[in-house]
């Protein structure tokens, strides 16, 4: 009886042995699965990690390269605009008008704004704002530059006179006439184009002959025609 009992005990014995080592190697292949997925979840969050850094830097340069696209058209707009006021500040600048004679003749009297010319009608002398171009009566008169017609008047010195703007201030002045039915006002007319006829309607210069008396003026100052005839 002793004896088996030694020999169930030393059976148990045995048993509890394997099972110890059976839940020792299970224990431990639990235990390096456990590890293992330890580890690999580890380097999951790293590579998600570095994925997310990766994602906000290119974030970042695409940000960045939006704004320099965004900001060069605000800037060749920028540039536009301050070229735009350039030339509207800065207008094309047009050439002084040139002038011929507006009627075939001999100067009769000259311009003397400053000295003095004796004067038949006046029986005085007096200054001469213009040039006296002797003419037979009737004879054409033409438009001594490009312009536009101001006015037509019956001045009460100069008679029948017609007044013809031009560019950067010059104003032509053709008096003494005939007739001016050949324009009208706010009319534009060419150089050489006809604009009136030789009179003696000139109160101030009656006594002389026939002839056109003409003047030039540069921002309402008079010029001697002579001197930009043609």
């Amino acid at each position: 009886m002793i004896h088996g009992s030694e020999d169930v005990k030393a059976k148990i014995t045995e048993l509890s042995l394997a099972q110890n080592e059976q839940s020792s190697e299970a224990s431990s292949s639990i235990g390096k699965n456990v590890n293992e997925m330890t580890k690999e979840s580890q380097e999951t969050n790293k590579i998600a990690i570095n994925t997310t850094n990766i994602e906000k830097q290119e974030t970042k340069e695409n940000d960045k390269k939006v704004n320099e696209v965004t900001a060069t058209p605000k800037q060749e707009k920028n540039e536009n605009t301050q070229s735009t006021e350039n030339i509207t500040k800065e207008p094309e600048k047009k050439a002084d008008p040139t002038f011929i004679k507006p009627v075939e003749g001999e100067v009769m009297v000259e311009y003397a704004n400053e000295n003095l010319v004796y004067s038949n009608t006046l029986k005085e002398w007096v200054t001469h704002n213009g040039i006296d171009i002797k003419a037979e009566k009737a004879s054409i008169v033409k438009a001594s530059s490009d312009g536009k017609v101001k006015f037509i008047k019956n001045d009460p010195r100069y008679g029948i006179t017609v007044v013809i703007e031009h560019d950067n201030g010059y104003v032509s002045v053709y008096a003494n006439l005939l007739t001016a039915e050949f324009i009208k006002e706010e009319e534009k007319v060419k150089q050489g184009q006809t604009i009136g006829t030789i009179g003696n309607t000139a109160v101030f210069e009656i006594a002389d002959e026939p002839h056109l008396h003409f003047e030039i003026l540069k921002d309402n100052k008079y010029l001697n025609p002579s001197e930009y005839i043609k």
